[in-house]
């Protein structure tokens, strides 16, 4: 699957590996739900990291559509709340 980080490209990431970002993104809703500023914050970061971690970086010339879209680090518990599905940012098995 393609994944994009609002600000920084697209990487290529197995759909196999969407359980490892499951916690993370679990962790993120609760402390969205709760105004945990610092929390999100760093559970964000924490996220995109593991993506960038566990994905393979696609050119900058890459045309392929994202199938998902997640925030940049600089994004606001605001902003992230408007990308929000039902399960969080990452979909659920």
């Amino acid at each position: 699957m393609i994944v994009r980080i609002m600000g920084e490209g697209q990487l290529e990431l197995a759909e196999s590996r969407l359980p490892e970002l499951d916690t993370l993104d679990d962790e993120l809703l609760k402390e969205m739900e709760h105004g945990d500023g610092p929390g999100f914050r760093a559970t964000l970061h924490a996220l995109l990291a593991k993506v960038r971690d566990l994905g393979t970086p696609l050119p900058d010339d890459s045309l392929d559509p994202s199938d998902l879209i997640l925030p940049s680090p600089e994004a606001t518990l605001e902003e992230v709340r408007d990308l929000l599905s039902d399960d969080g940012l990452i979909p659920g098995p």
